[in-house]
């Protein structure tokens, strides 16, 4: 997953690049969080557990070897690929693709989340974190998009449902984009409850999906979860809330037999506007992680989204990876548990409430607390 590169190899104008794993890595074991770890073997994704999710026309063409892949690339060379100001090859301006290594690490990629979340959701292993690149959520069947090639979560939901007959998983995305791809594959799908906490600005920041409005279809109807925020930028005090208000009250009544979250670290301090604009803590995503633990008998796993300031990054991930292994967290600042969330979140979260009540009445009972602090809340017995 290191080599999946640049053909410019100019790390600082590509921000989803080989960097992002090693600091998380370097981090963990500074941390001595590795020696607490069990190891899972990566491996690669098959293609036909890639094409649950991906059509058959995609998967030849991004999970083939490079011989199979020559004749369509020469085919479709101009319609699926383009040069850029670097001098290198992508699938758009954001998304690069080197020729070499990109399709094993995509399948990769994919593969260690698959092989994750199976020994988790077998019991073989408490819970996990897949740390992986190229990320995934916004992988659309026919469309790499957004540095994602295989939406990883939806491809190992998918055969966790098919293999294993599960009836309930729940998938909360953090990352500060929607996962457009995530909401596209479970959209009538009552087993699968999407949860997405992200920047939408109404409609205007990438990829432009994600109105709270977008709630499912058919037997899905209720189980497509958006808390879509807007330019005012959040923080602790406002994520807080929406775990608070929306995101547990409905998970717990949704009672998943496995919690995927697709951990993306761009909400984080540190990341400027396109790339996220808000400012969470480490400890924030620690807390939240936490909070999901409580469901499933504690079945969590997270997999590496977006994340591209690296020491912020690399923070979040070793605070989510001390929730994991039970060892203890640092506190949220003060500051964020006494702040009540901003106006602008306040209206977001009322709109959702008012939008979700219709299939989850069990929201009505925190209305009252979308305006309080995370302090004034547990002081009123709200968690």
């Amino acid at each position: 997953m290191l080599n999946h590169i640049c053909k410019c190899q100019n790390n600082s104008i590509h921000p989803e690049n080989p960097d992002r794993l090693k600091i998380i890595w370097t981090k963990f074991n500074d941390e001595n969080l590795i020696n607490k770890c069990q190891l899972v073997k990566s491996r690669r994704a098959m293609r036909e557990e890639l094409q649950t999710c991906h059509s058959k026309a995609y998967v030849d063409m991004y999970a083939s070897s490079q011989h199979a892949r020559e004749p369509l690339l020469y085919e479709t060379f101009e319609q699926r690929f383009c040069r850029l100001p670097c001098g290198g090859v992508g699938v758009d301006n954001d998304t690069i693709w080197n020729d070499q290594h990109t399709v094993n690490a995509a399948r990769i990629a994919a593969g260690c989340v698959i092989e994750l979340s199976y020994k988790v959701a077998i019991g073989e292993l408490k819970n996990g974190f897949a740390l992986v690149r190229p990320p995934g959520h916004h992988a659309e069947d026919t469309q790499a998009m957004g540095f994602c090639y295989f939406n990883s979560v939806g491809v190992a939901t998918k055969l966790l449902l098919d293999k294993l007959n599960m009836k309930r998983i729940l998938i909360v995305d953090w990352d500060v984009h929607h996962g457009n791809s995530t909401q596209q594959i479970f959209y009538a799908d009552p087993r699968v409850l999407y949860i997405s906490l992200h920047r939408y600005d109404n409609g205007n920041f990438f990829p432009g999906t994600g109105d709270a409005n977008e709630c499912g279809i058919d037997k899905g109807c209720g189980f497509n979860i958006n808390i879509g925020w807007f330019e005012i930028p959040m923080s602790d005090a406002e994520y807080l809330a929406a775990f608070r208000c929306i995101v547990m009250p409905i998970a717990r009544q949704f009672n998943p037999e496995l919690v995927m979250v697709s951990a993306g670290f761009d909400a984080a301090a540190g990341h400027a506007t396109p790339l996220g604009g808000y400012s969470l803590s480490p400890q924030c995503f620690g807390h939240m992680t936490q909070q999901l633990m409580s469901l499933a008998n504690g079945k969590v796993v997270l997999a590496l989204e977006g994340g591209y300031e690296l020491l912020p990054l690399a923070e979040s991930c070793v605070s989510c990876l001390k929730a994991l292994v039970g060892m203890p967290l640092k506190p949220i600042s003060p500051e964020e548990l006494c702040r009540p969330p901003c106006q602008q979140a306040i209206k977001v979260l009322d709109m959702t409430i008012n939008i979700q009540g219709v299939y989850w009445p069990c929201l009505a009972e925190f209305k009252e607390s979308i305006s309080k602090s995370q302090i004034e809340a547990e002081q009123g017995g709200i968690n």
